[in-house]
């Protein structure tokens, strides 16, 4: 077999379809995660996780399609934003839902948030108003 029989456009777009394939395989494992876990962490964790990989996967096989070298900054670019705001969101979403109590207790293995919240608790808040002359709600001025 020579290389004139088995064009490398057809190697491309095989490895391209493999990857796209995979990455759609990994956004549907989010997708069904998201519907099946039981509770929010477990969520959290299958929609961070898979997505991003999947995510790499799809943008990659769309480069190798696209086959142009201007196409690859772009991506790497969408990549990149979704590599930064994706733990940002789980964190914030992962510490809404253990302040408003949106999970199982029984399902964590360790909690490790449990001692900074009583901590947080346990201390007076500098912000209250205590009734004093600065906090007394009195109008300011003459």
């Amino acid at each position: 077999m020579t290389p004139e029989d088995f064009p490398v456009e057809a190697v491309i777009d095989a490895v391209s379809a493999v990857f796209m394939v995979a990455g759609a395989l990994l956004s549907l494992a989010a997708a069904i995660g998201l519907l099946r876990f039981p509770d929010l962490m477990s969520r959290m964790h299958a929609a961070t996780k898979p997505q991003v990989l999947g995510l790499f996967l799809l943008l990659f096989a769309l480069g190798l399609q696209m086959r142009t070298w201007w196409v690859w900054p772009v991506l790497l670019v969408a990549w990149i934003f979704q590599l930064l705001t994706v733990p940002v969101s789980a964190h914030m979403v992962g510490r809404a839902g253990y302040r408003t109590k949106h999970l199982h207790p029984e399902l964590l293995s360790t909690d490790e948030l449990e001692a900074v919240v009583q901590q947080a608790a346990a201390q007076p808040d500098p912000n209250a108003d205590d009734g004093g002359p600065a906090g007394s709600g009195a109008p300011h001025g003459r």
